[in-house]
C-alpha cells in the first residue's frame, strides 16, 4: 500500500519547494516521501503504521497539535451554517469577529484587516497598498521598496522582489522588479548587527526617502535565512527611522506570529507598531488556508472614497472564507482559555535545556533561541541536511534543516517524553550525519 501511495504520487504530484528527481529512486540523491495517512496531536502516521514526531509543525503551521479536537469541533459546527460566501458586497460572522479579535490584540492601533489566502497574497497586498497609499495621498513617486538580506517574503512575482535568497528568486529574476536589500541585523554578525543594519538604513533612506514606499522586515526571526535572529532593538531603531523619513514599516509575521517568539506577536517585544502586520502560517492553527493584512485607519481612510478607483480591488475568491475564519476564532480561543504564551516559557525552557548542551559540540555554531524556535549551525559539508534529514526519520522526528541549520519549531502540546525524545533524537542524529 506505501509503494503504490509513492509512486501514485510521484506520477501525479508536483511537490512544493523540491527537486522531483531527489524523491525518485533514480536521482543521485533519493530523500524519501513520507505516504501520511492521519495526524495525531503532535504526530504524524504513515500508511504502515509509522509515526514521526513533527518537530517543525508540518512548515511552522500547526500550533496545538493534529486533529485537534476544539478546532475540529469549530469546523463541523461552522460546516452546518456557512462554507463560503464571497466576502464582496457580503459579510459573516466569523470574519467579523475574527477581524475584531485581531485588531483588540494591536490595541486596535491595526483596526481594518484585508484577507488573502497564504503568506505570499499577504506580501502582495501590503506591497500594493502601501504604494497605493502614496498614490491617493499625491505622492506616486514613493513606489520603491526596502528588504533585508537574507530576507523571505514569498514566492508570488511582488512577494519575490522583497526576497533575498537566491535559490528562489534568481530563476525569475527577468519578471521581478527588485527591491534593495539592506544589511541584516542578524546577531550572528556580532554584537553591534543592529546598530550598523540600522546605520545602513538611515544612511540609505536620507538619500532615497522621496521614492520609498515602505520597509518589510520579518521582526526578531528571519527564518528562511537559516533563522538567523536578531535583537528587537533593531526594530525600534527602523521605527523611528520609517517615521521620520515617512515610509510605512512592513511587519512580516507569517512565520513569527501567534507566540512563536514568546509574545503573541513579535514586534510587542520592540515596544512598537507597524503600519502594517502580515499573518498567516499558525492564524488557523494549521487547518485551512488563510491570511491576513492589518493595517492602521489612517491608511484605511485614504481609501475610502467616492472615487472607484482610490478603493484597494484586490481581490482572492476565497477571501475570509468563514470556514477558515472559524478555524482562526477557535486557535485565539485556545490561547486564552489555556493560557499558551504563559505555558510555553516553561515547555520552551525544558526544550532548551534538552538541547543547549549541544552548543559546546566541537561543530556547533551559534546555538540560538527564540521563544520556541531553536536552532543551531553545523560546521560540515553541503550534504549534511539531507543526512540529518534521513536519519532523524529513521528515529521517529521530522526535522528539516535549512542547509547546515538544524531548528526545531514544535507545536504547543509538547508533553515530557516528546521533548525528551526529540532533543535525544537531535543529539543522536548529528553525531551519525557529520561523516558524509
Amino acid at each position: 500500500m506505501q509503494d503504490s501511495l509513492l509512486q501514485r504520487s510521484l506520477a501525479a504530484v508536483w511537490h512544493p519547494c523540491t527537486q522531483m528527481k531527489q524523491h525518485d529512486s533514480a536521482g543521485q540523491s533519493p530523500l524519501p516521501l513520507l505516504p501520511i495517512v492521519r495526524g495525531e496531536g503532535p504526530w504524524l502516521i504513515g500508511v504502515d503504521g509509522q509515526r514521526w514526531l513533527d518537530g517543525i509543525s508540518s512548515w511552522w503551521v500547526n500550533l496545538f497539535g493534529h486533529c485537534n479536537p476544539r478546532i475540529n469541533a469549530a469546523l463541523r459546527e461552522q460546516l452546518e451554517t456557512l462554507e463560503h460566501v464571497l466576502l464582496a458586497g457580503c459579510t459573516h460572522a466569523p470574519v467579523v469577529e475574527l477581524s475584531e479579535r485581531l485588531s483588540a490584540l494591536t490595541g486596535g492601533r491595526l483596526g481594518h484587516c484585508f484577507y488573502g489566502s497564504d503568506g505570499a497574497s499577504a506580501t502582495e497586498i501590503a506591497l500594493k497598498m502601501s504604494a497605493h497609499y502614496w498614490r491617493n495621498v499625491g505622492r506616486p513617486e514613493k513606489n520603491r521598496y526596502l528588504c533585508l538580506a537574507g530576507g523571505y517574503h514569498g514566492e508570488t512575482v511582488g512577494a519575490l522582489g522583497v526576497t533575498d535568497i537566491a535559490v528562489f528568486r534568481d530563476a525569475y529574476a527577468p519578471l521581478i522588479r527588485a527591491a534593495t536589500v539592506l544589511p541584516s541585523p542578524d546577531s550572528r554578525q556580532g554584537a553591534d548587527a543592529s546598530r550598523i543594519a540600522a546605520d545602513a538604513l538611515a544612511a540609505h533612506l536620507e538619500a532615497h526617502h522621496a521614492e520609498t514606499a515602505a520597509l518589510i522586515v520579518e521582526p526578531l526571526v528571519q527564518c528562511a535565512a537559516g533563522m538567523a535572529m536578531h535583537e528587537p532593538e533593531y526594530l525600534r531603531l527602523a521605527r523611528k527611522l520609517c517615521d521620520r523619513y515617512e515610509v510605512h514599516l512592513i511587519c512580516d509575521e507569517i512565520a513569527v506570529g501567534f507566540g512563536r517568539t514568546g509574545s503573541f506577536f513579535a514586534h510587542e517585544q520592540a515596544g512598537i507598531h507597524p503600519d502594517f502586520l502580515c499573518l498567516s502560517k499558525g492564524i488557523t492553527g494549521g487547518y485551512l488556508p488563510l491570511s491576513v493584512v492589518m493595517t492602521r485607519n489612517a491608511i484605511y481612510e485614504a481609501f475610502y472614497d467616492d472615487a472607484t478607483a482610490r478603493g484597494f480591488l484586490h481581490s482572492h475568491s476565497y477571501t475570509g472564507n468563514p470556514l477558515a475564519c472559524r478555524a482562526a476564532l477557535a486557535t485565539l480561543d485556545i490561547f486564552e482559555q489555556d493560557d499558551v504564551l504563559a505555558g510555553n516559557i516553561e515547555r520552551g525552557r525544558h526544550i532548551d535545556a534538552r538541547l543547549r548542551p549541544l552548543a559546546d559540540h566541537p561543530k556547533v555554531r551559534h546555538y540560538r533561541r527564540r521563544g520556541m524556535i531553536f536552532a543551531f549551525d553545523i560546521d560540515s559539508d553541503p550534504g549534511f541536511g539531507r543526512r540529518y534529514y534521513r536519519a532523524a526519520l529513521k528515529y521517529g522526528v521530522l526535522l528539516r534543516p535549512i542547509g547546515n541549520t538544524v531548528y526545531l519549531m514544535p507545536p504547543y502540546i509538547l508533553g515530557d517524553a516528546e521533548i525528551e525524545l526529540l532533543g535525544r533524537v537531535a543529539g543522536e542524529v548529528l553525531e551519525e550525519t557529520l561523516t558524509p
